[in-house]
């Protein structure tokens, strides 16, 4: 079925014209990536150029809707994309033979090397969908839960934005949103037009997390392309702009899901979170490698509930030990961003919607979190300084 259904969307494509091209969008190549999968859900990558996504808003927004109108889709999703990846487009043939090229490919660090736009090979990044008005996505992931990673996320966005940098943060743990309450949020977003969504304000921070469409305690039972699909919808559909960063609040783990979102979500990097036991350090590294696969730049490691410090003698324990997350970094030459304390106070002003940067700036408590900000930006400037590195295939 999604061959021929896929096919009927080509053809309906071939009959919008490409004003910037001069030909129909699929004969100029501006579509650079079609799947349909069992349950009719259309995604169309659609290329563009990050100067060139607001113009280009128009033209994706008629693809979807000429999309949605074939028999068989269920729900259209038309995406910019920044880049397209070498080789062939959805309507052409492959170049090489059955998919693959000969002799030697050259491609500068996080593009495709060859295959179809439907189906990048494992290790490959995709191209991402553009996020007008977003300068920097970056990632706050964790390889376990329970670590504190969106304690961290909340906290580093609001050590962002008193830096001065514009900060929105989105909540991407579909199965676990817990970004509405640490942010003290309530009430769907409004859209004013029903097609644009207003994120919410926290403490100054736009915000977006699908726990602010659904009850508390309802759970979500949903399959992995209905949770990307629900995060493209947030990222492609609220009103961002202007933002320099957009912390995304990662679900915890190394699964499809979180392979899905590193490679379709435009991440500047990643900040991986991590308590100091070896359990805890063990799974960090396989997220570690998940970003590395898809070529995703490291921006540091983060050692949460480093030390605890009683409130009643002062004195202070190891409880999870202490250093493992900095050891880590040294030997595998990454930054380390910082050490964070098991902080009762902390915990409870986060169950309460008042996140200790926002409520106590100057306190103790806040300290670690406007160090580890201020490793995020250096990172991001050492990133972005970096030339790309050529890849050499046989």
């Amino acid at each position: 079925m999604s061959r021929t259904v896929r096919d009927q969307i080509l053809s309906r494509l071939a009959g919008i014209r490409d004003p910037e091209r001069g030909r129909d969008v699929v004969a100029s190549g501006r579509i650079s990536g079609l799947t349909v999968d069992e349950a009719g859900i259309a995604r169309i990558m659609v290329e563009t150029t990050p100067d060139r996504a607001a113009a280009t808003e128009p033209l994706r927004r008629e693809i979807e809707k000429a999309a949605a109108g074939v028999t068989g889709v269920t729900r259209a999703a038309a995406v910019l994309t920044a880049e397209r990846a070498p080789g062939r487009g959805p309507g052409q043939a492959p170049r090489g033979g059955a998919g693959h090229s000969h002799g030697h490919s050259h491609a500068p660090a996080g593009s495709a090397t060859a295959g179809s736009p439907t189906g990048p090979a494992a290790g490959q990044r995709p191209s991402a969908p553009v996020v007008p008005g977003v300068t920097a996505i970056i990632a706050v992931a964790s390889g376990k839960g329970g670590v504190g990673k969106s304690t961290l996320a909340v906290n580093l966005a609001l050590a962002l934005q008193a830096r001065g940098l514009k900060t929105g943060i989105l909540d991407a743990d579909v199965y676990g949103p817990s970004i509405p309450r640490m942010l003290g949020l309530q009430g769907r977003p409004d859209s004013p037009d029903g097609k644009r969504i207003t994120p919410k304000i926290g403490w100054g921070l736009k915000a977006m997390s699908i726990g602010l469409m659904v009850e508390e305690d309802t759970p979500l039972i949903w399959r992995g392309p209905m949770i990307q699909g629900a995060l493209d919808q947030f990222l492609r559909e609220t009103d961002w702009a202007p933002l320099d960063v957009l912390v995304l609040d990662m679900p915890p783990g190394t699964g499809d899901v979180q392979l899905s979102i590193a490679q379709r979500v435009p991440l500047a990097g990643a900040v991986i979170v991590s308590t100091p036991q070896d359990i805890a350090l063990l799974d960090a590294r396989k997220g570690l490698a998940m970003f590395r696969k898809v070529e995703v730049p490291i921006l540091g490691l983060v050692e949460n509930m480093s030390w605890f410090t009683c409130p009643h003698c002062g004195g202070r324990s190891d409880i999870f030990g202490h250093g493992g997350a900095r050891d880590e970094a040294l030997k595998l030459g990454l930054p380390f961003l910082g050490a964070v304390p098991l902080d009762l106070d902390v915990r409870i002003m986060s169950d309460e919607g008042r996140p200790v940067v926002a409520v106590a700036p100057e306190s103790e408590a806040a300290a670690p979190y406007h160090a580890i900000a201020a490793g995020v930006v250096e990172s991001l400037g050492r990133v972005r300084r970096e030339p790309p590195r050529i890849i050499i295939e046989d």
